[in-house]
């Protein structure tokens, strides 16, 4: 598996390209060698492409433009081609009501989504969905809305970025979901998960309560392939300094 840096997490150092090609050295000068692109100022894929191969870096999965997943997935798949990305990532699905998932919200995404990610297998892409804590609700039927997902798209045509920290403020168990999720998890994000004052934080891995030894050795039997680093929130402390707590922790497990 390779540690890889999810760039959500310095989304404010990636505004312009400028410092979006300055973001992508200082990551790389932690030590990483992958990352996600995702919350970036437009580019040009030609010029990522460039700015990737100059600073030693891969992109190992993207969230992209979600209209634009869904309304011409055979562009999105060229655009990963030129910076040499397999997997095309979805935020989220839309709805209606940013809170929830609703049942029309679900059944609207599985009706316009399954034809866009078998175009996507046509063209050598693979669809990636990420989850947040609300795919963890039940829907009328009584499943989770994460399982339908699982039971709605074969496993051919959409993989999940399984989410450890949102899985767990969801109520999931992340060890069984990653299990549950064998063979279609090549990317995982990993955040931890901490309480100060009764306040639930995010933290770098390694520095919260999840159980990360287990975890990752939970990835690598499910076959994951990149472990992405996030951190939506570092609560005034620098993002590249959390990113390499993150990344000196996992080293030290031996990746």
């Amino acid at each position: 598996m390779r540690i890889g840096a999810q760039l959500f997490t310095v989304r404010e150092y990636t505004k312009t390209l400028e410092s979006f090609s300055e973001t992508l050295k200082k990551v790389a000068d932690i030590g990483y060698k992958t990352v996600q692109v995702s919350g970036t100022c437009a580019f040009d894929p030609a010029w990522l492409a460039e700015e990737l191969k100059s600073a030693g870096l891969e992109c190992a999965i993207t969230h992209y433009d979600r209209d634009l997943i869904k309304n011409d997935p055979v562009k999105v798949a060229k655009d990963h081609d030129a910076f040499g990305c397999k997997y095309v990532g979805i935020g989220s699905m839309p709805r209606k009501d940013g809170a929830f998932i609703s049942e029309e919200d679900h059944k609207a995404f599985v009706r316009d989504f399954i034809p866009v990610a078998k175009t996507l297998k046509e063209n050598g892409k693979y669809l990636m969905y990420h989850n947040h804590q609300i795919e963890f609700a039940k829907s009328a039927d009584g499943r989770i809305y994460l399982k339908r997902l699982i039971e709605d798209f074969p496993a051919e045509l959409m993989g999940f970025t399984l989410d450890v920290y949102w899985a767990q403020v969801g109520g999931g168990d992340v060890i069984d979901w990653i299990d549950k999720l064998h063979g279609r998890v090549p990317c995982v994000h990993l955040k931890d998960l901490t309480i100060e004052k009764s306040k639930q934080l995010m933290a770098p891995v390694g520095y919260g309560n999840l159980n990360m030894e287990a975890i990752v050795r939970a990835c690598y039997d499910s076959g994951t392939q990149y472990l992405l680093v996030e951190q939506d929130d570092c609560y005034g402390e620098d993002p590249f300094d959390c990113l390499k707590k993150s990344y000196n922790y996992l080293k030290g497990l031996g990746l």
